[in-house]
């Protein structure tokens, strides 16, 4: 019996910005050196905060050079001052070193399957003439079809799918909608996926967000994740939170990291004068907050939508449309479930619709009620996945 001791497991996510990408990686690092005492996990990753974040034993990290994402859609350098072909040569160079330097058992691309500007493809290819198992993981919800294809046609994605991979992953259920229906995909691809649930999030057994002693419970955790495009959101909440005070809870914002710092400013000095209002910019310990709630204001991310459900926390979507319609289309099947609310950020956002979300929320329905069967199963299943392809390979 192979019990995957000495298993190398190799984990890719390009995270130009933003935090979803990463915390997904870490979720699944954490899962498989959890249940296997031989796995040990690398994750590659250019996002510039993953230093701000605690590992676990057998679990590391590459930090590869940054580049951001611009309003236009094209790429820049993050932290080094030259061209973008060079900040992508030498990310593609230092990937390929590393996998052939580390040995993967396992290679575990997230969600861009040629990586970013097609930065993991010579790493894929040489690890094809290897024993190593490739897998894409994507998430629930990717996009618009017809947006969705087009993108990938240009990125040379399709056939990737199917020569360079052996699984695709999804981490969601089927109950909420096949993330790649409608794409012109190859015959072999729909063999390949395999849907593992959403990737349950636990509370950390020994660590406690410190910001818990400044709120008073029941409170409203409203968090844009990253924050990066989250300023609309947070200041449509914050517009009902000045023009009632007698909200049923207190509120505790949770701007991100990459939101503006000159907006991050203006948002506290709103809130400073009003009772029971909070503000935070950034906190590891998430999960502290999130789990102490009484209910839950996001803009629909796939790690957010994970805690919402691991945490059976009631919750008000408020998604972003663009760049992609992801959110849009996640919130829009979550709440024909039931298992939460959501407000169309393309009607109009005026402080009488919040208000009344607001004060709906506290009789809302915890999402346990309205879940599928097997909804969380997703870090549960990948370890059993992940045991199998890794034993199927030594047969």
């Amino acid at each position: 019996m192979y019990r995957l001791d000495n298993t190398r497991v190799l984990i890719y996510s390009h995270d130009s910005f933003g935090l979803g990408h990463l915390r997904r990686c870490r979720a699944l690092a954490h899962a498989l050196v959890e249940r296997y005492k031989g796995v040990s996990v690398l994750i590659l990753t250019g996002s510039p905060i993953i230093g701000r974040f605690d590992f676990k034993a057998r679990v590391d990290f590459v930090r590869i050079p940054g580049v951001i994402k611009l309003h236009n859609g094209d790429y820049t350098s993050l932290g080094l001052h030259i061209r973008l072909d060079q900040t992508l040569a030498l990310r593609e160079s230092i990937i390929l070193n590393t996998a052939k330097a580390f040995e993967p058992d396992l290679f575990i691309v997230d969600k861009e399957p040629l990586g970013l500007q097609g930065e993991v493809e010579s790493t894929l290819r040489m690890l094809r003439d290897t024993e190593c198992v490739n897998v894409l993981g994507i998430r629930d919800v990717m996009d618009e079809p017809v947006k969705l294809t087009k993108e990938w046609e240009h990125k040379q994605a399709f056939p990737a799918l199917a020569e360079l991979y052996d699984e695709i992953w999804v981490y969601g259920d089927e109950s909420m909608g096949n993330p790649l229906q409608g794409l012109p995909l190859p015959a072999s691809v729909p063999e390949k996926m395999f849907y593992t649930g959403y990737l349950q999030r636990q509370l950390p057994v020994h660590t406690r967000s410190r910001y818990l002693e400044k709120v008073e419970r029941p409170y409203l955790l409203v968090t844009p994740g990253g924050g990066g495009d989250g300023a609309e959101m947070v200041d449509w909440v914050l517009r009902a939170y000045e023009a009632d005070p007698d909200l049923p809870w207190d509120v505790m914002f949770v701007l991100g990291p990459f939101m503006n710092s000159q907006e991050q400013q203006q948002f506290m000095d709103r809130a400073e004068p009003l009772r029971g209002v909070h503000m935070i910019t950034f906190d590891a310990n998430l999960e502290s907050l999130l789990s102490e709630a009484a209910g839950i204001v996001a803009m629909g991310g796939y790690n957010t939508f994970c805690e919402i459900l691991s945490f059976d926390k009631p919750a008000l979507l408020i998604p972003r449309t663009e760049p992609r319609q992801e959110q849009l289309i996640r919130a829009r099947n979550a709440s024909e479930l039931g298992l939460l609310s959501m407000l169309d950020p393309r009607e109009p956002h005026t402080t009488e619709r919040m208000l009344a979300a607001l004060r709906a929320l506290p009789q809302q329905s915890a999402p346990s009620q309205h879940m599928p069967a097997n909804m969380l199963s997703g870090l549960e299943q990948v370890q059993c996945r992940v045991k199998g392809l890794l034993s199927e390979r030594i047969d």
